[in-house]
Parts: structure tokens; sequence; C-alpha cells
């Protein structure tokens, strides 16, 4: 492991070390870790779906516009290896999207996939122990495959995610599992709305909008589910956030 993958790591683990604090954003945390994959990978995008109170998948986080809409599409479709992986809660990578033997019975899915430029796939369950909550999905731009070390560090990051949610459960005792998991769907919901009216009124991309509107959280020190709402009913206008030419210069990022 290169210095430098070590020290976004560490990273990773100082920021799973802050889920102790009452006031954690799981939202951000999951679309932190998101982006984490890409570069600890060497992926070129990454998704995470949580399951809901009611045992249906939901996307919580991607790290660009394009993996989110995949991930929805599978969602819709009931289809995908991300969506086998929660079932069956065992992992699968280097699956060759452009290959017919291996996207057998998820031909649409796949298809989509090519579409967006993806031509390999990995997906990993969120666990702890047999609990499933979810799953880490992994894409690839161009033809490369997943070490054994790779495939380790992938399970060790989706497992630290399942931690992290999990976690809630104990410094919030008043809820239960399922009802945290849905604050984090729900937050989402209000994300999405958020950051359509943000790119009207801005006139910028999807994914521009969102860093603005996250960069804007941080800079203020407020949740995004809390910036979201201010977008939402009026009290942050177009005025309060700063254009995307001054803002992070770090990757594209979507959630």
């Amino acid at each position: 492991m290169t210095a430098a993958r070590e020290q976004r790591l560490t990273e990773v683990f100082v920021e799973v070390a802050d889920s102790l604090v009452e006031d954690f954003d799981v939202l951000d945390f999951l679309h932190r870790l998101s982006r984490r994959c890409v570069e600890l990978l060497d992926v070129s995008a990454a998704g995470i779906l949580l399951v809901d109170a009611h045992g249906e998948l939901r996307l919580v986080a991607a790290s660009d516009e394009d993996t989110r809409l995949l991930e929805l599409f599978a969602l819709q479709h009931d289809q995908g290896p991300c969506v086998d992986c929660f079932r069956t809660g065992t992992a699968a990578v280097n699956i060759d999207l452009t290959h017919a033997a291996t996207t057998r019975g998820w031909e649409r899915f796949a298809a989509r996939a090519r579409q967006s430029g993806f031509t390999t796939t990995h997906t990993v369950p969120l666990r702890l122990r047999h609990r499933i909550v979810g799953a880490l999905n992994l894409f690839h731009t161009h033809p490369r495959q997943l070490t054994a070390q790779d495939v380790t560090l992938a399970q060790a990051l989706a497992d630290i995610a399942t931690i992290a949610i999990l976690q809630q459960r104990t410094l919030e005792a008043a809820q239960t599992e399922a009802s945290q998991l849905q604050t984090a769907l729900t937050s989402r919901v209000i994300l999405e709305q958020a950051k359509g009216i943000l790119a009207e009124r801005l006139s910028l991309t999807p994914d521009q909008a969102f860093n603005v509107f996250r960069s804007h959280a941080r800079t203020h020190q407020q949740r995004l589910s809390d910036t979201a709402r201010q977008i939402i009913d009026g009290t942050l206008g177009a005025t309060s956030f700063t254009s995307p030419g001054t803002s992070s210069t770090g990757p594209t990022e979507s959630v």
C-alpha cells in the first residue's frame, strides 16, 4: 500500500471516529465515503445503497451524477449486481459489463451501465456479521480488475459504513435502527429537491449545484439536510452561494 493510500485510509478511520458524537451527519459521511472509495480503490465511480424500514433498497450516496442515475435505474428495474449482492450478502467483483455471460439476468442494467461509460463493476455488501443493511457498488470506465487486496479493502470500507450507520442506534437509544436508516433516506429526498432548486436558480448542472450546496453547508458548519431545508423554504437565496469557479477544486461529486 502506498503512503498516499495509507494516509487516505487513516482519514477514513478518523471520519468514522466522528460517528461517536451525537450530531454526526450519517448522510454526509456516506457521501464522503463514496468519494474515498474512488480515491483508495482507483475506481471511476462509487454508489451506496441502504435498505429502508420497509425492506426496500434506496440510493443514499453516489460519487457523480451518472452513477446516481444508474443506481436509480437498477432500483427501478429491480436488477443488477448491487440488488443481487444485497439479497445474497455475497460480494461480486470484476464483472465484465460487456460480456453477455457475466450479465445474464440483468441485461437492461448492463446496457444502461455501458451507456454511462462503465465497462466493469464490483459490489460488496454493507454488513455486520449476518446483518445486511445495503451494498457498496464500484465502477470502472476502462477494463481493470480489482486485486485480492483491493477486494479486502473494499469490504473493509463497506464494513466501516455499516458500523457508522448502526452506531447511531447506540447514541440515539430512543430511535430504532430502521427509523435511523429511514431518516437518512428521507433527508436524501430533501437534498435532491434542494439540489434541483439551486441548479435552476444558478444555471448549474446537478453535480455543480451539489458542490456549491455542500461547500456552503461545510463553511457554515451545518448539516446538509438543514441547508437543504433553507434552500427549499427560501431562507437561503441564490446570492448566498459561492459560484462554482470559486468553490472547492476537488473532484465533481454528487449524492
